[in-house]
Formats: structure tokens, C-alpha cells, sequence
């Protein structure tokens, strides 16, 4: 009788695949980093400024602005239950160089709320953002991007606005999703169920791979070769899904980079995922309807595995 709670995965294997330490020992180093330079990026940033777009404390919004027509609203990971928007303020300078505004919204962290209210946050940051840069001709459009969780949440915020229309589609110009997990069933088949709640219903309903037929925006998927078995399937598994739905702009594995790296090196433009997504910004700048044709273009590698 086979031990395999998920296919090709035993428990004991499945959890460590969730485990982003076990994969990245120097995870902390990076966390720490992100964490101390939060403070000078925002000091060194013309016009920074942070906003409330929601009644919760929690539901806080930093913008560092720019001079170009393009936001740039990135959604910050930490296993819905860690870092904070301020994690992430290192890559204000490299968008502000591209002349894209960056948006870094908060939320609340599992378990003290559940990942519903999670996305309802999100739902709400992102119509504040659209009413406050879009909406008032402050900005042609919106790229939305995430990593780890945080990729999972920007793709499912593109769904609901296909469901429900948060903004006007035209808005949003691509979708950049960076090791994410797409599909929760593993997620709560792993040792973090130990902090996610989640019904039947929720698991489907909250897992990107199964809202395909919702979302109206090419996804740009990237992940590292690097990290962990599952974080790279997942990746790979999600592409699968979008491309006959003519959905997927591409799916490409970045070298010699973890789980972590991978985020840490978007800050430079010379890098290869830096050069990757500064294309997609710069494409998304000049055209209010990118193509998946045409954004294909920028991101056409797809995974090792053919996905």
C-alpha cells in the first residue's frame, strides 16, 4: 500500500517540500535584509507617502511614486502568515528608475483571520488604488504582481475582478507571479493546514488553478530552480492549466536561484528575472491591450517539465 498522501509526495516529503528553510538556508539572512533597508528606501524616496485604503488598522498602503503612466501594485509573501509590505520596499528604487510607481499593500496574517478576509483586503487596496491614480488620470494602468503567497493572492485578485469587475479590465495590464502555489489542496495536505482553515469549498474557490475561466489577463509565472520540488510543480502545473485557455504569457525558470533569490535579484535590471519584468513593465507602459501574443514575447520559456 502505497504512503503517498499526495501524488509523489509521503507526508514527511510533502511537508519538507513546504518548508522554504529546508530549501534556502539562507532564507533568514535575505528576510532580515529586505527588512533593515525598508527604512532608508522609504527615507531615500521623493513623495513616498502611506495611505489607509480600508477601516482596519491592518489595511495600510505605501506608494513611492514616479513620473510614468504604469503602477506597479506588488503583493508581498510570507506564507499568509509573515513579512510585511515593508519587506519589499527595496524594489522602489529600481521602479523608480523605470519610471513606475510602486503600491505595497498590507493585510492581516493568518490564523488571526482567515484567508477570505485576506483577499477581500486586497480587493479593496486595489480599488483604492485604481480610484486614487487610474480613476483620477493620475495613471494609464495596473501591473499586478506577487511572490510566494503573495503571487497566489495576485492571481486570485485578477480572478475575482474577472468574476466581479473590482476595476474596469482594461485597467490591469499584466500579472506577474513569481513561486507561488496556485492550487491548495497540497498546501492544506502539508504541516501548514496546521494554520489555514479552509473548507472543501474554499480550497477550490481560493486556488488560482481552478479560476481560470475568471480571469481576464495573460499570467507571466516565474519560479527558481532552486527551490523546492513543489514550488517549482506548481509553477509548471499552473501554466499547464492556463495555456489552452490562451491565458498563460509564459512560464520561465530562473537559474541558480531559491525561493528567496529569486525576489532578492528583481531589484536588479540586469538580472535575468530584473530584465524579464522590466520588459513586461515597459510593454505595459505603451499599450492599454497587451496581447497574450504579444506578451508572450517578453516571457516565452516555458519549464523544464514542457509545462
Amino acid at each position: 500500500m502505497s504512503d503517498e498522501i499526495y501524488p509523489g509526495y509521503t507526508q514527511a516529503e510533502l511537508d519538507r517540500a513546504y518548508t522554504q528553510k529546508e530549501w534556502a538556508a539562507n532564507m533568514d539572512a535575505i528576510l532580515k535584509r529586505w527588512s533593515a533597508s525598508a527604512p532608508e528606501a522609504k527615507a531615500g524616496h521623493s513623495g513616498y507617502a502611506a495611505f489607509s485604503y480600508g477601516p482596519h488598522p491592518d489595511e495600510r498602503i505605501d506608494v513611492f511614486p514616479a513620473d510614468g503612466s504604469l503602477i506597479h501594485f506588488h503583493v508581498h509573501g510570507g506564507a499568509w502568515r509573515g513579512q510585511a509590505k515593508e519587506d519589499s520596499a527595496f524594489l522602489a528604487p529600481s521602479m523608480a528608475a523605470a519610471g513606475v510607481t510602486l503600491v505595497l499593500p498590507e493585510f492581516s496574517k493568518l490564523p488571526g483571520v482567515r484567508m477570505p478576509i485576506l483577499l477581500e483586503q486586497l480587493k479593496r487596496a486595489l480599488a483604492w488604488t485604481h480610484q486614487r491614480f487610474v480613476a483620477e488620470g493620475d495613471a494609464t494602468g495596473i501591473v499586478i504582481s506577487g511572490h510566494s503567497s503573495g503571487a497566489h493572492l495576485a492571481a486570485l485578485l485578477v480572478a475575482e475582478n474577472g468574476a466581479e469587475e473590482l476595476v474596469p479590465a482594461e485597467a490591469l495590464r499584466a500579472l506577474v507571479c513569481i513561486s507561488g502555489s496556485y492550487d491548495l489542496e497540497p498546501v492544506m495536505l502539508s504541516l501548514r493546514r496546521s494554520y489555514i482553515d479552509l473548507s472543501p469549498d474554499e480550497i477550490t474557490a481560493l486556488s488560482p488553478i481552478h479560476r481560470i475561466a475568471d480571469m481576464r489577463l495573460a499570467a507571466h509565472l516565474f519560479y527558481g530552480a532552486d527551490e523546492s520540488p513543489e514550488f517549482r510543480r506548481q509553477a509548471c502545473a499552473f501554466a499547464t492549466a492556463l495555456e489552452p485557455a490562451g491565458k498563460l504569457a509564459g512560464c520561465t525558470e530562473i537559474a541558480n536561484v531559491n525561493h528567496f533569490e529569486i525576489l532578492d535579484v528583481l531589484a536588479d535590471p540586469s538580472s535575468e528575472i530584473g530584465r524579464h519584468v522590466h520588459a513586461i513593465l515597459a510593454t505595459s507602459q505603451i499599450s492599454t491591450d497587451v496581447s497574450f501574443r504579444a506578451a508572450r514575447g517578453a516571457d516565452a520559456t516555458l519549464g523544464a517539465n514542457g509545462s
